[in-house]
C-alpha cells in the first residue's frame, strides 16, 4: 500500500494522524494537505487506498469516464478493507521512532469521512479523535452510525450547508443518534459552503473562509487529544 508520509525533521516522536484520502485519489494536492498538518507537529500518514486495483491513482476529473471510473473505485472499499489497511498503518507507526503511536488520531474527507468515523468505532482503544470533512454515508443503512457507541475518542463532523451527497436530514439523523449513544462529538454546519470546500484545487466550492476554519477545527481537536 503506497503512502505519503511527512512529519518535522526534529524533535519527536510526534503524534500520528491516519488521513484517508477522498474519492479522487492520492495526490498531490493531499500531499500538501498533510505537509501542513505535519509542520505543526504530527506524523501523519496518507495512504493509497486504492492501490488493490492501481498502485497509483492520478485521476484526470476532466477526461470523460473519469466520473464513472471514480466511482466504481470508491465502490471497491469497505470499512472492513480500510480496517485491514489501518492495521498496516498501525504495524508501521508502531515500528518507526519518529512516532509516538500511543497517540493516534485519523481524518478523512468526503469519501473517508465515514472511513474515519468507522476506524474510531473499530479501534477505539488507539483512536483518539476522528475527524470527518463533509463526509458522506454517516447515518442510515450501510453507515458506520452502529459503531458509535463503541468510540472512546472523541469525535468531529464539519459539514457543508449545500452538499447532495450528505443532506441536512442525514445529518440530523446522525446528530440525534450521537447524542442518544453519548459520544463525545461535535457536528458543526459550515455556513454557505459546499461539498469540497476544503480543497483550494477544486475551483468554484473552494471556500477559504470555511477552508480555514476546518484547519482551525482540525488542530484543536489534536492539539486536545494527541498533544
Amino acid at each position: 500500500m503506497p503512502a505519503f508520509v511527512t512529519h518535522p525533521e526534529e524533535g519527536g516522536p510526534f503524534p500520528v494522524v491516519f488521513f484517508y484520502m477522498d474519492a479522487p485519489g492520492k495526490r498531490e494536492e493531499l500531499h500538501d494537505m498533510a505537509r501542513r498538518l505535519g509542520t505543526v507537529g504530527y506524523y501523519v500518514v496518507l495512504p493509497n487506498l486504492y492501490y488493490r486495483t492501481s498502485r497509483e491513482e492520478n485521476m484526470d476529473l476532466a477526461a470523460p469516464d473519469a466520473r464513472t471510473k471514480m466511482f466504481a473505485l470508491m465502490g471497491s472499499l469497505t470499512d472492513a478493507l480500510v480496517a485491514s489497511d489501518t492495521e498496516a498503518m498501525f504495524a508501521h507507526v508502531d515500528a518507526d521512532p519518529n512516532a509516538d503511536a500511543s497517540r493516534v488520531g485519523c481524518m478523512g474527507y468526503c469519501m473517508s469521512g465515514p472511513f474515519a468515523f468507522a476506524m474510531a468505532g473499530m479501534f477505539p482503544e488507539r483512536m483518539k479523535a476522528a475527524a470527518s470533512l463533509y463526509g458522506v454515508r454517516l447515518f442510515g443503512e450501510g453507515s458506520p452510525a452502529h459503531l458509535a457507541a463503541s468510540v472512546k475518542g472523541e469525535l468531529y463532523f464539519g459539514c457543508a450547508e449545500f452538499d447532495e451527497y450528505a443532506p441536512k436530514e442525514m445529518v440530523d439523523g446522525l446528530t440525534a443518534h450521537l447524542a442518544s449513544v453519548g459520544a463525545n462529538a461535535r457536528v458543526e454546519w459550515y455556513p454557505g459552503a459546499h461539498h469540497g470546500f476544503a480543497f483550494e484545487r477544486r475551483g468554484a466550492v473552494y471556500d477559504r473562509d470555511s477552508s480555514e476554519r476546518h484547519w482551525e477545527r482540525l488542530f484543536a481537536l489534536f492539539a486536545r487529544n494527541l498533544g
